[in-house]
């Protein structure tokens, strides 16, 4: 049989299989497999133990392997000599479902329902981040054994169970084992389209740096009909440093904070002005029409390819019902900074606390809380099988596919990359619209049936590189 041949046959039995792939789905959906709470560590065990016993059905010697938390899932194809191997990546955690009296319909009871705009969709937790991403790829290699008694290249399936929870106890797990995870390079499943028609690959990851700052001034609350004038006020300190992190431009004023960011190469700045993404289309359905990152540079590049600022919160004073006139003894502030590539972690919070630092008077001191970080990502724009899933995606949905920069950060994309040396493909089927961690998650069923064809023509295709 040709390679062609073996192709068609896989998408047939796809096409042929579909209703039992979406009931197989469905009983992983309705284990309760909430990774945030204590009360749910069965259902995390249960979960794991359900995908190992299903993946072993299609040939994988899998293994439930315990952690310093939930335990993560090791499975691996049978050898084939010279050929690549590639690790897939998934999690079967999933948020919790607060606030329940939002949801339509009970969370972990999974329906095909209609959306308002007429589309079939899965509505469940889970359904999208990260259950349905991880089952196309699962059953995608279910059809390639089904079809063709073996898959086109040896693959090494990976699933932990602490994604949502910040995989806290996954690097450790990667570290141990990483001689067995070995493999030419990572294929991570949990990014998305760029409309329901449209796939995608995401080329780029948003690195994070998250701080706390905290101003303290006099040793006590003060009155401020006695002390006002007189007494200094450090929410006034605050917020004058706050305010002054963006210039007239919103540009982010802290010294050398854009030191080795780059510009994206032409060709793609040309692709993704064609997108033509707007204000109207992006903003308004926020209840938002003016763009507030840097006014030189088009909108998708604020949200996908520069680095950001914000202030997450802020404390200080009195907040309760009423009035109360006080000047606080102290104020304080969460702050978040997204990196592109070029941009290193710990210059940046450096860079960041040297600025705040300077700007504090004598009568007041600041305390920094160290908070997480992780360092952007960048796929090389010419790396072989980023042409070749370019391509099978378009085949598959019969649009060129994107190659697209995520404002948002996946920080075990960075782990394989320090740890195991693998660069990762970044392949996903969500939505913007999917409400993932929020009530009624969904995952339309043409993301899920097109995904599973998609992962099996990705497959054939990187089957066919050079190793």
């Amino acid at each position: 049989m040709s390679d062609a041949s073996k192709l068609n046959a896989v998408l047939d039995r796809i096409d042929a299989d579909f209703d039992n792939s979406l009931e197989r789905l469905f009983a992983l959906l309705r284990i309760k497999s909430i990774s945030a709470d204590p009360a749910f560590a069965g259902d995390c065990k249960a979960a794991a133990d359900h995908l190992a016993k299903d993946i072993s059905s299609i040939g994988f010697a899998a293994d439930v392997r315990p952690t310093r938390g939930h335990p993560a899932i090791v499975a691996k194809s049978n050898g084939g000599g010279a050929r690549p191997r590639v690790l897939f990546y998934g999690h079967y955690d999933v948020q919790p479902v607060d606030p329940l009296d939002l949801w339509h319909r009970p969370p972990f009871e999974p329906v095909v329902t209609d959306h308002a705009d007429g589309r079939k969709i899965i509505v469940a937790r889970g359904a999208e981040d990260d259950k349905g991403q991880l089952m196309t790829f699962v059953e995608a290699c279910r059809a390639w054994k089904h079809a063709t008694g073996a898959l086109p290249l040896d693959v090494t399936l990976l699933i932990e169970g602490e994604e949502e929870i910040g995989s806290k106890n996954f690097v450790p797990f990667l570290e141990e084992n990483k001689h067995e995870l070995a493999a030419d390079y990572a294929l991570v499943c949990d990014t998305g389209m760029w409309d329901p028609n449209t796939p995608a690959i995401t080329t780029a990851l948003r690195g994070l740096v998250y701080e706390e700052i905290k101003i303290k001034a006099a040793s006590r609350d003060l009155h401020s009909g006695v002390f006002g004038g007189g007494a200094q006020n450090p929410i006034r300190v605050l917020t004058r440093i706050l305010g002054g992190l963006f210039d007239d431009n919103n540009r982010i004023t802290i010294p050398g904070f854009y030191d080795g960011v780059k510009d994206l190469p032409p060709d793609i700045l040309a692709q993704w002005k064609k997108l033509n993404l707007s204000a109207e289309t992006f903003l308004k359905p926020i209840g938002l029409s003016i763009p507030a990152g840097e006014k030189d540079r088009l909108l998708i590049e604020q949200i996908s390819s520069r680095p950001t600022c914000d202030v997450n919160g802020i404390v200080g004073g009195y907040i309760g019902e009423g009035s109360k006139t006080v000047i606080p003894a102290q104020a304080s502030a969460k702050v978040s900074f997204r990196l592109v590539e070029g941009q290193d972690p710990a210059k940046i919070r450096k860079a960041f606390r040297d600025y705040v630092s300077a700007q504090i008077p004598g009568d007041c001191k600041v305390e920094f809380g160290d908070h997480s970080s992780a360092p952007a990502i960048a796929l090389d724009w010419n790396m072989k099988p980023l042409a070749a899933a370019k391509q099978a995606l378009t085949d598959e949905w019969g649009r060129e596919a994107l190659l697209i920069g995520s404002g948002a950060s996946i920080p075990i994309v960075a782990d394989f990359k320090k740890t195991l040396g693998l660069d990762s493909l970044l392949v996903g089927f969500g939505l913007d619209d999917d409400n993932i961690h929020s009530p009624n998650e969904k995952y339309d069923l043409k993301s899920y049936h097109k995904g599973i064809r998609s992962w099996a023509r990705i497959l054939a295709a990187l089957a066919e590189l050079p190793r």
